[in-house]
């Protein structure tokens, strides 16, 4: 994740482009990721950004794709801060929608089963790095959702958890599960936490850092010998999954999740267990005396059951040779 704007040297350009997106009440982190791209595509070439057009652009998109070799999500991330550059900022007349979004390969979410959850879990040594992340595979939790909870966040008369820092500054509503209002209670009682948020940081003041999280759970799946990509973010499409496989509907767990678009939740149909173990394959209904076998030319053929092989009446046809047609009888 790119450093904090506020702590880097940023153009006037630059400055002035990171104050557009703090007017229209931007994320922090999109205003971070926006300006770290636009002040690279300056230092390419070496030039203002106000000296640069379509041309350096398509020269920009190619070397991040040749010689950085940039994934398709950091590459998107750079033609929206260079789209919000020359729309809002410098306000080009040339037409920004010409600037091409690269088409991202479509992956489906790794999935935990609950057995698999559990070796993870038991494997997190730290109590507030597996408190979090069971928060996370609880709740359905980002990962920068559970680090901003505050102890107020827990509504336990009511049974929720109140999301206040969702993406997109979007605040939802959450069921709370009894094991782990009993595990968040046990988290409190060791641990005594003094700053404002519920899994603060080195700083009390400040929330567990993203990487930290990131290091413990990977580490985790190594120690459980679980051999998929284990992320954070692999406990929320696990929690997805399993609501779907419980027959919860799709609309319900896309404003659990808080998706904006009802089409991102249903990547979970593509991964959910009993819509694929429905699904039979059409070798399986073949009878198993007629799925087909490569018969060797230069081997003999097998003996009867009478032990000579000349006596059956239905000899195997050797494959470089056409089935035998019995001969006309003579008039």
């Amino acid at each position: 994740m790119p450093t904090s704007h506020r702590k880097r040297t940023l153009s006037l350009i630059g400055q002035r482009m990171a104050e557009d997106m703090l007017v229209r009440n931007m994320a922090s982190r999109t205003i971070d990721t926006y300006t770290y791209h636009v002040e690279r595509f300056s230092k390419h070439f070496g030039r203002p950004l106000d000296e640069l057009g379509p041309e350096e652009i398509r020269q920009f998109q190619l070397y991040l794709i040749e010689d950085r070799k940039a994934s398709w999500s950091s590459f998107n991330q750079a033609v929206c801060g260079l789209r919000f550059l020359y729309h809002v900022t410098l306000s080009r007349p040339w037409a920004v929608q010409q600037i091409p979004f690269g088409k991202r390969p479509k992956k489906l979410p790794a999935v935990l089963g609950p057995e698999e959850v559990t070796r993870l879990l038991a494997c997190v040594p730290v109590l507030k790095h597996r408190t979090i992340l069971l928060t996370q595979y609880a709740a359905g939790l980002r990962l920068s959702e559970a680090t901003h909870l505050q102890a107020s966040d827990i509504d336990s008369s009511r049974m929720q958890i109140n999301i206040r820092q969702g993406k997109g500054s979007k605040q939802r509503l959450v069921p709370l599960s009894p094991r782990l209002l009993s595990e968040l209670r046990e988290y409190w009682k060791q641990t005594r936490p003094t700053g404002i948020y519920l899994f603060s940081g080195k700083t009390p003041d400040l929330p567990l850092a993203n990487d930290t999280v990131q290091k413990a759970c990977k580490l985790a799946a190594t120690l459980a010998r679980i051999p998929k990509h284990v992320t954070p973010h692999t406990l929320r499409h696990s929690y997805a999954t399993g609501l779907l496989e419980a027959g919860v509907d799709l609309l319900t767990i896309s404003r659990l999740l808080g998706h904006s678009s009802f089409m991102t939740t249903m990547i979970y149909l593509h991964v959910r267990r009993p819509h694929l173990d429905s699904t039979p394959s059409p070798l399986d209904w073949l009878p198993v005396r007629q799925c087909p076998r490569w018969v060797d030319p230069t081997q003999p053929s097998p003996p009867s059951a009478s032990g000579n092989p000349e006596s059956s009446s239905h000899p195997t046809p050797r494959p470089d040779q056409g089935p035998r047609v019995p001969a006309r009888p003579s008039a």
